[in-house]
C-alpha cells in the first residue's frame, strides 16, 4: 500500500459507496484518461458500469488506484512490473500472511506434481 509519507499528499477518501471517474481523478491525482487506460492494464481494477457506460468506483478501487499510482510514479515500476507487484500483493492478506486460497492452490499444484512422479 501507500507509505504514510505519501498518504498526506492525497485527499482523504470520503465515506461514500460510489465515486465517479472525476472524483477518483481528484482523490488520486490522476487524469481520467489515465484511469481508463489503467482499467485495461490492471485486471484488479473493475469499476461498476451503469447507464451510458458511466464508471462508478468503490472505495477498494480508489485504494487500488492509489497503490498503482505509487508503484508507477513514486517507486518507478513499469506497467508490467506494477502488475506483477499487485498480483504478488493480492496473495497476501492484511496481516502480511499468504491468503488461504493461494496456499491451497500451491499445495494442490505440488500434489499433482508428486502424483505425476509416482
Amino acid at each position: 500500500m501507500l507509505e504514510a509519507s505519501h498518504n498526506n499528499e492525497l485527499p482523504v477518501i470520503p465515506g461514500k459507496r460510489y465515486f465517479t471517474i472525476g472524483e477518483v481523478s481528484e482523490l488520486c491525482a490522476v487524469k481520467p484518461h489515465v484511469l481508463r487506460y489503467w482499467e485495461q492494464e490492471f485486471p484488479q481494477l473493475k469499476p461498476v458500469k451503469r447507464r451510458g457506460n458511466r464508471r462508478y468506483y468503490q472505495r477498494q478501487d480508489v485504494l487500488t488506484i492509489r497503490q498503482i499510482r505509487s508503484l508507477l510514479y513514486e517507486q518507478g515500476f513499469t506497467i508490467g512490473g506494477a502488475r506483477q507487484q499487485l498480483n504478488a500483493d493480492s496473495r497476501i492478506d492484511g496481516h502480511g500472511e499468504p491468503k488461504t486460497e493461494s496456499i491451497i492452490a500451491e499445495l494442490e499444484e505440488i500434489l499433482s506434481l508428486l502424483r505425476q512422479d509416482s
